[in-house]
């Protein structure tokens, strides 16, 4: 027996978000992170740097590019797509543009089709019978497709609110190109009871890519629990475009590829690492799942309890179904293994589908509750950024501009027309949104994730704007990069011992040092570079009595970052 529907929604309260004006928010969110700034610690520069060396091998030698190391380490994410793709954009590019900008353009076409990806799942979802609203005895509710159109949109602005997803997607590393394939395979699972050829042809690509990015378990164990769903799916009387045989049949020989594929190359060598009993921090970890999906998962929930007598129902219900699978999987995923948030990163997509769905049941009160903590909680944020901003340009008020100094010591604060025309913009867009949202459009479906998202945005583009010399002067590694070269001068090459890969890869692009590892025979370099951890090691590798050390560099914001600077003794 189908229980009936929680959602009840009139046609005027599916008015259309402005495309234009939603195409500029997604904008606004995408762009700032990719533009302007340095390579970031640590994945971020360590991924950069296995580029680097994929661009120079050319396409000469294939098993560099199918087991790309770094001064011979392999990665720590071992995926392969997403640094061909970036190696294949800095190959391609006109001479004029940086490499590291290169590199991320096709991360950022990533981050676009995440979003359109999420937008298209939740639309296919909500045209599902069992997601429909309920019909009015006497006509006037919600339309199909304008009902499935606003809870896309509802959709998408969920997804840009969680705060978890900011900084994540902005990097040009493997769990951007895994958040991608997601994306695209959700969507494809979504809409292949209603579409053929292109859900099919997004289900490929996202189980591939999802096996080529570092993750082949998590494509078969996704796409085959989604393929399971959508053939159970039970039809409805008055849906024309059901799944059939062949689709089916089609996404499972795109398994079967995915799995010979991922056998082919061996990459069930990078199956997860199951942590030992008693060493996961559960208390973290809460803390990641409160912060990191918020405010999706407290929706989330919401829809779980609303729609609770449909739970039963699931083969009716794939707009329930289909996102719980993915994000159970997902967050199961985050406590077991060690990089949580790189995995909890790929529930947002299916934690934001479930919380458009909580939109049509939503009491008012509950909605004005998230509206003011929206409100106090980015208006505070943006508060504070501007604030700091001031005194890092005025040294008022006091007490940041000495917070500042202490924490980024040697920062010198510098001064952008053009981005404080994009703060200020942002922080008026941001203004009249508050007002837009107390007046017009108050009964459109998806006008309580308007603030969050907004304000996710508002405090994103501030950071990238107002912020970025301090992020780029606290998170990359020029800085100390230029204190080391300070001490070597004009050095072609260095030895190295104990360095990371993000410092491998630093010290590669930021002073163009030729890096040959300390005690091989290769190793013919005047000057050594030696990671304060790795010091008790240096007697085993090389003769300490025919270098000098000649200086200790600091990161200057991390007290536990050194590095020591060692010249050869030249033989009398």
């Amino acid at each position: 027996m189908n229980q009936p529907s929680p959602a009840i929604v009139a046609q005027h309260a599916v008015r259309r978000l402005p495309r234009l004006a939603l195409l500029l928010f997604c904008l606004a969110y995408v762009l700032p992170g990719f533009i302007g700034r340095e390579p970031w610690k640590k994945a971020d520069i360590a991924a950069f740097g296995y580029m680097v060396e994929l661009t120079r091998m050319g396409g000469s030698d294939v098993s560099a590019w199918l087991r790309p190391t770094l001064m011979g380490q392999p990665p720590e994410v071992d995926a392969l797509l997403p640094y061909w793709i970036g190696a294949w954009a800095m190959q391609v590019a006109p001479g004029w543009i940086a490499p590291d900008f290169a590199a991320r353009l096709p991360f950022v076409l990533m981050l676009v089709l995440t979003l359109a990806a999420a937008w298209w799942g939740v639309y296919h979802l909500a045209r599902n019978p069992g997601a429909q609203p309920v019909a009015f005895a006497f006509g006037g509710e919600a339309r199909p497709t304008d009902y499935a159109r606003a809870m896309a949109d509802g959709g998408l602005l969920a997804l840009i609110a969680c705060l978890g997803l900011a900084q994540l997607s902005h990097e040009t590393t493997p769990a951007l190109s895994q958040l991608c394939f997601t994306a695209l395979l959700f969507y494809a699972l979504a809409a292949l009871p209603h579409r053929a050829l292109l859900p099919l042809l997004a289900g490929l690509a996202g189980l591939l890519g999802l096996a080529l990015s570092g993750a082949p378990a998590m494509a078969l164990v996704f796409g085959a629990g989604g393929a399971l769903l959508c053939g159970l799916e039970r039809p409805g009387a008055d849906a024309p475009a059901q799944p059939r045989a062949w689709r089916l049949l089609a996404f499972a020989l795109a398994l079967a590829l995915t799995g010979a594929l991922a056998w082919g190359l061996d990459l069930w060598r990078w199956r997860l690492a199951l942590p030992q009993a008693g060493e996961t921090d559960w208390r973290s970890t809460g803390r990641l799942l409160l912060w990191f999906t918020w405010p999706a998962w407290p929706l989330a929930l919401w829809t779980l309890w609303r729609w609770r007598r449909q739970l039963g129902e699931l083969r009716s219900h794939r707009h329930l179904a289909l996102p719980l699978w993915f994000a159970v999987v997902a967050v199961g995923t985050t406590l077991l293994t060690d990089a949580s948030d790189r995995s909890l990163l790929l529930a947002l997509p299916a934690l934001a589908t479930l919380a458009a769905f909580a939109l049509p049941t939503l009491e008012r009160s509950v909605a004005a509750l998230i509206d003011w903590f929206t409100l106090l909680f980015f208006s505070g944020g943006a508060l504070i950024i501007w604030v700091v901003w001031i005194a890092m340009q005025t040294g008022w008020p006091r007490q940041p501009a000495a917070n500042v100094a202490k924490l980024a010591p040697g920062f010198q604060s510098q001064f952008s027309a053009t981005a404080l025309g994009f703060a200020l913009a942002a922080t008026l867009a941001w203004c009249w949104l508050v007002s837009w949202r107390a007046g017009r459009h108050r009964t459109a479906i998806w006008k309580s994730l308007v603030l969050p998202a907004g304000g996710a945005a508002l405090c994103w583009l501030l950071l990238m704007t107002l912020w970025l010399p301090l992020l780029d002067y606290a998170r990359s590694y020029a800085p100390l990069v230029r204190n080391v070269s300070r001490v070597t001068g004009q050095a072609g090459c260095a030895q190295t011992l104990g360095l990371s890969r993000a410092q491998l890869a630093a010290f590669e692009f930021h002073a163009g040092l030729k890096l040959e590892a300390a005690g091989s025979r290769q190793a013919r370099c005047p000057w050594l570079l030696v990671d304060a951890d790795a010091r008790s090691r240096l007697r085993s590798v090389v003769d300490p009595d025919q270098w000098q050390l000649r200086a200790t560099v600091r990161r200057p914001t991390d007290k536990n970052e050194d590095i020591l600077v060692y010249r050869r003794i030249a033989a009398r």
